[in-house]
């Protein structure tokens, strides 16, 4: 492309969004449509646009090879595509796993209960509902049995590996919406979707497609759900619209969404696998007697880590007195300093331990380089940042 582009070429061709680029005519124009059910042969229904799956007959599909691809592939359509959700009914053809995992997480919720603290959500005020954050790790520690018959589910390996390819990562949140709890705020999930729309704003419109692909939704029902509890409500079709990410947060988007959303009732050992990009949030708990318990699961790509291991927090220490230093003496400018911070620290907030370091108060807990960058502007001792360094770090632990 030659580089004496005009500026209204330049500005036409721009790989950079932003929240006045939503346009919900747009956004209406590209979602509003019907899930045609010739494009998905292997569900059992379509139910609101949503394709529903039998779990008997995807066990049965996952052990044939062709049969698996098939599969495998109508997923992958219905995400990426189609309405961007399905719903695996009987998942778990045995909930007895289900059952030992739900006594697990009450117990521990009662442990929560006990130690008091905070416990944060991303998109709900803390205290609406009980989360046990690293899910994963507590129900494998404590209980090693059933988390083997649990996660050893041949649907949630099977949807995962379609949508992600193999060697994927599973995180997993519990969550315990209690009767009156309040719907969460309609948004899109992990990774962008926990960003603030400035920052979301500063990555380029691929990486906003890229996002999605990263990840996977899912959602194990550990009670049955009827409407009245607040299964999760989501808008079909909407992780096709690519300023998603900034436009969730705008106010003629979620009046659409509170509008259009559908909802769909679940049973114990159901589950809801979806596109991260997909508009949805936990809906409202009206009833007095279900503390409605779902399993989330969160799925990574295995491709989504760096070549190298690098020690950040010996990197950080070590170079943080040099930038201080050159701010001071004018060696180095602001932005100079910026770019340097940005090559040393780590400049996300996940990985981390959500027990112990929640998103209280936003969506994110503080970064390594936000931390040096409130060191450097307060103008702390080598020593000082060195402590809150290991301090954050430890944090971090699981």
């Amino acid at each position: 492309m030659p580089l004496d582009r005009t500026p209204e070429a330049r500005n036409a061709a721009t790989h950079w969004m932003k929240p006045a680029d939503c346009r919900i005519e747009e956004f209406i124009a590209l979602i509003d449509r019907r899930t045609d059910p010739a494009d998905y042969p292997l569900a059992s229904a379509i139910e609101r646009n949503v394709p529903v799956y039998d779990g008997d007959a995807a066990r049965r599909a996952a052990g044939d090879p062709v049969a698996r691809q098939a599969l495998m592939d109508e997923w992958v359509s219905a995400m990426l595509e189609g309405p961007g959700i399905i719903v695996l009914k009987r998942a778990f053809d045995d909930v007895a796993p289900v059952d030992r995992t739900s006594e697990l997480f009450r117990t521990i919720i009662t442990e929560q209960h006990a130690a008091g603290g905070a416990h944060g959500d991303h998109f709900a005020k803390p205290g609406a509902n009980d989360r046990i954050w690293n899910a994963l790790e507590k129900h494998g520690s404590r209980d090693p049995e059933s988390f083997a018959a649990y996660y050893g589910n041949p649907l949630i390996a099977l949807v995962s590996e379609a949508w992600l390819g193999p060697c994927y990562q599973i995180t997993a949140q519990a969550n315990v919406v209690n009767p009156g709890g309040a719907a969460q705020s309609a948004h899109r999930d992990y990774h962008l979707g926990f960003q603030e729309a400035e920052v979301v704003a500063r990555y380029p419109a691929h990486v906003h497609r890229l996002s999605p692909v990263l990840t996977l939704q899912g959602a194990v029902a550990h009670c049955d759900m009827p409407i009245e509890s607040g299964p999760t409500l989501y808008l079909p079709f909407s992780q096709a619209y690519l300023p998603g990410y900034l436009a969730w947060r705008l106010p003629e988007f979620r009046d659409y969404f509170d509008r259009h959303h559908v909802q769909l009732p679940l049973e114990k050992g159901d589950a809801v696998f979806f596109n991260p990009a997909l508009f949805h949030a936990a809906g409202h708990n009206r009833t007095s007697t279900i503390y409605r318990m779902a399993n989330l699961l969160q799925v990574s790509s295995a491709y989504g880590r760096a070549m190298e291991s690098v020690d950040r927090m010996r990197l950080s220490a070590k170079v943080y007195p040099a930038i201080l230093d050159g701010l001071r003496t004018g060696t180095l400018s602001p932005a100079e300093a910026d770019n340097a911070i940005a090559a040393a620290a780590e400049g996300y907030s996940f990985p981390t331990n959500l027990d112990s370091d929640p998103p209280v108060g936003g969506l994110a807990p503080q970064t390594q380089q936000a931390l040096m960058r409130q060191a450097l502007a307060e103008g702390w001792t080598a020593a000082r940042f060195e402590e809150a360094l290991a301090a954050q770090a430890a944090r971090r632990l699981a």
